[in-house]
């Protein structure tokens, strides 16, 4: 039971414009739908920006002190304070401080359960979603906590670099039980990809690993302890619960958020004399090194989150368009990569610039075990000669990964 086309556009930040620069449509049973421009997009050029119907951040990434609102993902610390903890120099004093857009002074908590909101609108707006469900009042600290036992289970099962939460799908569950119209709701979420029985098996190895089907049940029993409602009883089942996490694994879109990131780009825009830029950059460029030698490549607040329309979205290995987060939060840009004209299907690549970059071979193998499909873009039909050979950086890596389910995550788009 698909929602409305008009509800498909409901999340975005200028639904009536959307409607008309772009349109959802049905192309084969193999591909489902996709996106398509309805007037023409110039390189650079917005598409459209939208809202996640739920977003979560990451476990893991919450507990190693990366801060970030509770709502909307948006980081939480300073550029200074996020500079200071990723290099492992608490004395260290940003240049151009003016250029940081964080303000502590708006951050709320929740009055019940101290969760931190960047603003006291993203408090309200989680409360009347999904958080009355969720807050777990005085108990937050609690281990035995229902909600407490299913996230540390998560953790136990679902190391870095994460790709998904069990809290995303207990969003899905609180902001329906908590809705007045459950239905508009449960039409909103039946609108992402489903899959095939056998696929949603596969999409839950992926996600656990090797002993994926007792560490699913186990699960399935914790979250049905902790958030169980008539209305969305077959998520519960053996059967739905899978569903869920095959919906979650398929269509979650990865989203990052850094007050530090933003604070760079900032002071990339400032028109400085010659000697004063080289010296900006100079220090900007050990900055992260030391980041680098402190903390590595986890730089950012990272979670996932379900948007309708970007969802709509097709791969391609030579896509038109991108995602991005240039906000701070979890508003999802998606921009034209190149001219694209009216009747074109607008397509992103579920691959990073390097993947992408690899032999057809080793991209069809991360497509088909991430996200359970074979590519038959442009670049893909045009190299289907080529021998399948797995590209050598690829063939390293396997070395170190062969046997090691547990560690063998999907890609975040």
């Amino acid at each position: 039971m698909a929602a409305p086309l008009d509800d498909m556009f409901s999340r975005c930040v200028d639904p009536g414009k959307i409607l008309n620069s772009v349109e959802v449509r049905f192309i084969d049973k193999v591909k489902g739908k996709g996106l398509f421009a309805k007037k023409p997009f110039k390189k650079g050029e917005a598409i459209f920006t939208e809202r996640p119907l739920v977003s979560a951040q990451f476990l893991w990434n919450a507990l190693y002190k990366y801060r970030a609102c509770e709502y909307c993902m948006r980081a939480l610390e300073t550029a200074e304070e996020n500079a200071r903890r990723l290099s492992g120099m608490p004395a260290l004093i940003l240049p151009h401080q003016e250029l940081c857009k964080v303000q502590p002074e708006l951050h709320h908590t929740c009055p019940h359960c101290q969760v931190i909101y960047c603003s006291s609108e993203c408090r309200q707006a989680a409360w009347d979603q999904y958080h009355q469900v969720l807050c777990l009042g005085p108990s937050h600290n609690d281990p035995d906590h229902p909600i407490n036992k299913l996230q540390d289970a998560w953790r136990s099962v679902h190391y870095p670099p994460e790709t998904s939460s069990i809290m995303l799908m207990a969003r899905m569950v609180a902001t329906v039980k908590q809705a007045l119209d459950k239905g508009h709701w449960q039409r909103l979420f039946s609108n992402f990809c489903s899959r095939a029985a056998d696929e949603q098996e596969e999409m839950a190895h992926k996600l656990l690993g090797g002993k994926f089907q007792g560490q699913l049940a186990s699960l399935r029993t914790l979250f049905t302890t902790a958030l169980y409602d008539d209305h969305v009883s077959e998520w519960f089942t053996p059967d739905g619960f899978r569903a869920l996490f095959a919906l979650v694994g398929t269509n979650g879109q990865g989203i990052g958020t850094s007050s530090l990131s933003q604070w760079v780009h900032a002071c990339d825009a400032l028109a400085l004399p010659h000697q004063q830029r080289e010296q900006l950059d100079a220090f900007i460029d050990q900055l992260y090194k030391d980041i680098d030698k402190e903390t590595g490549d986890f730089l950012n607040c990272e979670g996932s989150g379900l948007y309708l329309l970007q969802s709509s979205c097709n791969h391609s290995c030579v896509p038109n368009a991108e995602a991005s987060f240039p906000d701070n939060n979890f508003l999802l840009h998606l921009s034209a990569l190149r001219d694209i004209v009216p009747g074109e299907e607008i397509c992103i690549s579920y691959l990073d610039c390097c993947q992408r970059d690899r032999s057809r071979h080793s991209r069809h193998k991360i497509l088909r075990e991430n996200y359970l499909f074979v590519c038959s873009c442009q670049k893909c039909t045009s190299q289907v000669d080529d021998p399948d050979v797995t590209s050598e950086d690829e063939e390293e890596g396997e070395g170190d990964t062969e046997g090691d389910d547990m560690e063998d995550e999907m890609t975040d788009v």
